[in-house]
């Protein structure tokens, strides 16, 4: 899959595009628009917390950093058993999966509150009052769009694509 970006000029451009992409057998949970708070999007797709936050990215890495803490942690007390315990291999898989566990929650708390850092270049046109418009697309139908895009609807900028999106988008 690949993420398209779009700025589009006007909520009834936006409301054309849907409705011609899902003419084309785009799904709607696929669709993702982002506007500034002054412009009420009514009916289209707007983009949901994983798109417009760092969620997912600050999920990853928070949840990868846990779980070598928790690993370390884990080989810690194997090496150096407080007194009078025996700690076996099962205490570094607890610690290993616990500390993921902290780490993907801190990292969930931490990640909605910031802005989605890939939306960065986007930020100055959203606030102009432009929408962005974000389509997840199998690789082969990428061009199909942009031309569809291109066709109908000139005053459209594409702003190209991501190699991929999240595995959760």
């Amino acid at each position: 899959m690949r993420r398209l970006y779009f700025i589009l000029p006007d909520v009834a451009t936006a409301e054309t595009i849907v409705d011609e992409l899902l003419l084309r057998h785009i799904e709607w949970r696929h669709i993702h628009v982002v506007a500034n708070d002054n412009i009420p999007l009514g009916a289209l797709p707007e983009a949901k917390i994983a798109q417009s936050s760092d969620l997912l990215p600050a999920l990853e890495r928070a949840s990868a950093a846990g779980a070598i803490t928790g690993a370390l942690a884990g080989l810690a007390a194997v090496a150096f058993p407080p007194a009078g315990l025996t700690i076996a291999g099962g205490a570094v898989v607890a610690l290993t999966l616990a500390g993921a566990g902290f780490g993907a929650w801190l990292g969930a708390l931490i990640g909605v509150s910031v802005p989605n850092s890939r939306l960065d270049r986007f930020r100055t046109a959203i606030r102009k009052g432009d929408l962005l418009m974000m389509i997840d697309l199998p690789h082969e139908r990428v061009d199909e769009i942009e031309q569809l895009v291109q066709l109908h609807h000139p005053g459209v900028d594409i702003e190209g694509t991501d190699p991929t999106i999240p595995v959760f988008p």
